[in-house]
């Protein structure tokens, strides 16, 4: 649902409840308490604490350390600014105790060696490095955007044009790497950063390496376990096809929400990619459906080439917007395709505007001339189109038309042919007397004249039901809790949707939902991974957690009221069901987040 629902539901305390319908379960041995560690650990905490402000002694530089931005095995990153320019940078800080052993420190300059050595606009900038006696600092290109991961956490799921918008600026760094002859080997959401601009920039190259042949490639497992490519972990060696496949499953998770292999196991995990063995969910297009299958082949030869990527249908025949919203980070965003009209006038102003032209640019012009004019007949085809549509199909029925660059071949029909050429004409002219006008100084009226005529000539061919055509699409529809019940003392909070769907948040931060007439079962970890698996095909680990949702919804299903009766003919599908991230429970009322940041107050 997309507007938060306010609704009554029957409220039942666990200390209403008939404490015999759950039986505890058996108490677990507690873990062995590790032994204190001694002092003297504190004290080389506090010597490598980094401090507030640091220098560069070779430049007198100082910088301000500010927020922690995120953390590795080998080190931090910080925000710091320079204290003189007042540039903010991302500072990847390295403790010298972390390269104390040659070959440690033998990675660290490779690292910034290839780094600095690259400059693309969608791979994140080096800018410089030093070193003092505690730490080593490598300042980078900030992106106040954070990474997809950060995207990916708080909206689980992305649209087609938004997951487009983001690989096809993901292969173009790809694709530079790869023409120098450089591997990233570790391509995962976390390196993926996103600037102000809500522009994408590949970075962390901290296992990236030179590409060699396939007897000279190195063996080593290394990556990020969901993303690894079959023939990596087969000891086979990186190739450019082992990004490739890292970049499929970068795709299948921004579109559906977990990694195409993960499971609860790692062994399992690395079987299932062995055995390539994932499934597709039916939310997924066709095309997003076929490109997937494309790139996650077992035979590195089998996948598909970055080029052969952007030319899939999957590209060529859906919209990709030009930016994206900062409100993208956390809602999805409403994005609309381009009309022909659009492009008209965004080709039409260029073309009128201006100093003079060279004989080049005069030539450059003439071809804008002629695409604008083809643009032209692509609008008043576009209209008829649609008038067309509306009394074929009929008001109600119509859909709204997909939005193509048409041909400039002939109409259909003679009163569509003269249609198109009235357009052309009055554009044509006022075109060529606006331009020459425009040589020295621009003349705004000239370009609103051309506009005017231009755009009058469309609207002349229009009907009126097609001026003001009704609405197409219906709202999105919306689910709720009906029942709910508070066993928090003992296991967690249970509820049932309006479209039967049980679920219980746990009080450990996990949560459980039984979907499809209790067919599937949904679950969730604390660090937002979920899971799906058939109801008769649950692994023995959450068998327990999966009987006391059952008990719950058995209870409820017997002893419980549906509250909020609203007639709501048009349910959303069970598999997009809400999970509760929390609630709170006072005495006037209880009040419940899903992850779809819906709240649902209930007096």
């Amino acid at each position: 649902m997309d507007s938060a629902c306010f609704t009554r539901a029957q409220r039942l305390s666990c200390k209403m409840m008939n404490p015999d319908l759950f039986k505890p379960s058996p108490d677990r041995p507690q873990a062995a308490q590790p032994a204190a560690k001694p002092n003297r650990n504190k004290s080389e905490h506090v010597k490598t604490e980094l401090a507030q402000v640091v220098v560069d002694a070779k430049t007198g530089r100082s910088y301000c350390k500010g927020k922690l931005l995120g953390k590795g095995g080998f080190a931090r990153c910080y925000e710091m600014t320079d204290l003189a320019s007042n540039k903010m940078y991302a500072v990847k800080v390295i403790p010298q105790s972390r390269v104390s052993k040659p070959h440690q420190r033998e990675k660290i300059i490779n690292e910034i060696d290839l780094h600095k050595s690259l400059q693309h606009k969608h791979v994140v900038k080096f800018s410089h490095h030093f070193e003092d006696q505690d730490n080593i600092y490598i300042f980078l290109e900030l992106c106040s955007r954070k990474s997809l991961a950060h995207i990916w956490k708080a909206r689980h799921t992305l649209t087609d044009p938004e997951v487009r918008y983001y690989l096809r600026q993901i292969i173009s760094s790809l694709k530079y790497l790869h023409n120098k002859g450089i591997l990233h080997r570790d391509l995962k959401l976390g390196n993926f950063f996103v600037n102000e601009n809500m522009e994408l920039r590949l970075g962390d190259f901290g296992l990236a390496a030179k590409l060699e042949t396939v007897e000279l490639r190195k063996k080593t497992i290394c990556g990020t376990p969901n993303y690894l490519a079959p023939e990596v972990l087969n000891r086979q060696g990186h190739g450019t096809e082992s990004d490739i496949w890292s970049l499929g499953c970068v795709m299948y998770t921004l579109l559906c929400g977990n990694p195409p292999f993960e499971t609860l196991d790692l062994k399992e995990t690395y079987k299932c990619i062995k055995d390539v063995k994932y499934s597709l969910p039916q939310s997924l297009t066709p095309a997003a459906q076929k490109l997937i299958s494309s790139i996650l082949q077992k035979n590195p030869s089998d996948r598909l080439t970055l080029d052969q990527i952007l030319a899939h249908e999957y590209f060529t025949k859906g919209f990709t917007p030009e930016k994206l919203p900062p409100s993208s980070c956390v809602m999805a965003p409403e994005l609309n395709p381009p009309s022909p009209a659009k492009k008209f006038f965004t080709k039409m102003a260029k073309s009128l505007f201006g100093k003079k032209k060279s004989k080049a640019i005069e030539k450059t012009l003439a071809e804008e001339k002629d695409e604008i004019s083809k643009l032209v007949s692509g609008i008043v085809k576009h209209s008829i189109g649609r008038q067309m549509s509306y009394k074929t199909m009929g008001v109600n029925e119509a859909t709204s038309p997909t939005v193509q660059l048409p041909s400039s071949g002939p109409l259909d029909t003679p009163a569509e042919e003269e249609s198109r050429k009235s357009a052309s004409r009055s554009f044509k002219g006022t075109v060529a007397s606006s331009t020459d006008a425009c040589d020295d100084t621009p003349i705004p009226a000239a370009v609103a004249d051309s506009a005017m005529k231009v755009l009058n000539s469309c609207l002349s061919s229009m009907p009126t039901a097609s001026r003001n055509p009704p609405c197409l699409s219906k709202p999105k529809p919306f689910i709720w809790v009906t029942k709910w019940v508070d066993y928090s003392n003992k296991y967690g909070f249970g509820y049932q949707l309006s479209n039967q769907n049980v679920g219980v948040l746990f009080n450990e931060g996990t949560h459980l939902s039984l979907c499809d007439q209790r067919r599937t079962v949904r679950y969730c970890l604390t660090n937002n991974k979920h899971f799906t698996f058939p109801a008769d095909a649950l692994p023995e680990k959450l068998q327990n957690q999966k009987h006391i949702v059952d008990l719950m919804a058995n209870y409820m299903e017997q002893n419980l009221m549906e509250g909020g009766d609203v007639n709501c003919e048009d349910q959303a599908p069970p598999s997009s069901s809400p999970l509760l991230l929390q609630w709170i429970k006072t005495d006037h009322a209880l009040v419940m987040l899903f992850d779809n940041r819906t709240l649902q107050v209930s007096p």
